[in-house]
């Protein structure tokens, strides 16, 4: 039987009790419907993991026994960096649930001329916490310890002007060269846009900035599906696949 891994946010000291937040108190008791001495893996922010088992149940608090540390694997040795023109609907929480499957670093959503989301201040907050959750969920389904970062949305020009790394790639259908030719970059920022594409503006723009042109094929892939083929790729080409 599968044991259940789950995030929390707070230190995971070696044998001793500790009584979880609320939130995973409530998702342990109320959602898991564990019981005492089940076990369950616990992984933070800090890159810690460990085996731990219940001690007590009550209806608001959960207290485990941590165990021992336990490894996990480890991150792939190319940092990508994904930036996303953002999309309606459940089609951005795939494309981040699956980029974090995929062991990316970090995603910052975009705005672009063809973007359909509109955010003020406010709802952006509310967007990315939501977006950090799923990419939390994916990592406690994964295995992955290291949650990726969701940036706070940005403009084209503002990625453009801030975004480093060893090797920039944006999704062009019309581009052709391979990038089995170029040497193994340690970290690489790959942009995606929306359903209707990047402008050509957008994309003399991209290429002004030092961005290499990348092509996935004859067939045009839809916006939330695109990063899962593309950091495919560069995961097996470069990183850890």
């Amino acid at each position: 039987m599968r044991i259940p891994r789950l995030h929390i946010l707070q230190p995971l000291p070696l044998e001793q009790t500790i009584t979880l937040e609320a939130a995973a108190s409530h998702y342990v008791g109320k959602v898991l419907r564990m019981q005492e001495k089940q076990e369950i893996i616990l992984f933070n922010d800090f890159s810690e993991q460990v085996s731990a088992h219940i001690v007590s149940l009550s209806k608001k608090s959960v207290s485990v026994f941590v165990n021992a540390p336990v490894a996990g694997p480890p991150p792939s040795s190319l940092h990508t960096h994904l930036g996303q023109v953002m999309s309606r609907g459940e089609r951005m929480d795939f494309a981040i649930q699956k980029a974090t499957e995929l062991g990316v670093d970090e995603i910052t959503p975009l705005f672009s001329s063809r973007c359909e989301v509109k955010l003020d201040h406010h709802r952006q907050a509310k967007r990315v916490a939501h977006w950090q959750q799923i990419a939390i969920s994916a990592c406690e389904q994964s295995g992955r310890i290291d949650v990726p970062r969701i940036h706070s949305p940005q403009t084209l020009s503002h990625w453009f002007d801030s975004t480093q790394a060893e090797a920039k790639l944006v999704l062009h259908p019309h581009q052709t060269n391979p990038l089995a030719l170029h040497a193994a970059p340690a970290s690489c920022a790959l942009l995606i846009g929306p359903e209707g594409g990047l402008t050509q503006q957008e994309v003399e723009q991209a290429y002004a900035h030092g961005y290499t042109g990348l092509s996935l094929g004859p067939r045009i892939l839809r916006t939330e599906t695109a990063p899962l083929a593309a950091l495919t790729l560069l995961q097996y080409i470069w990183g850890d696949l």
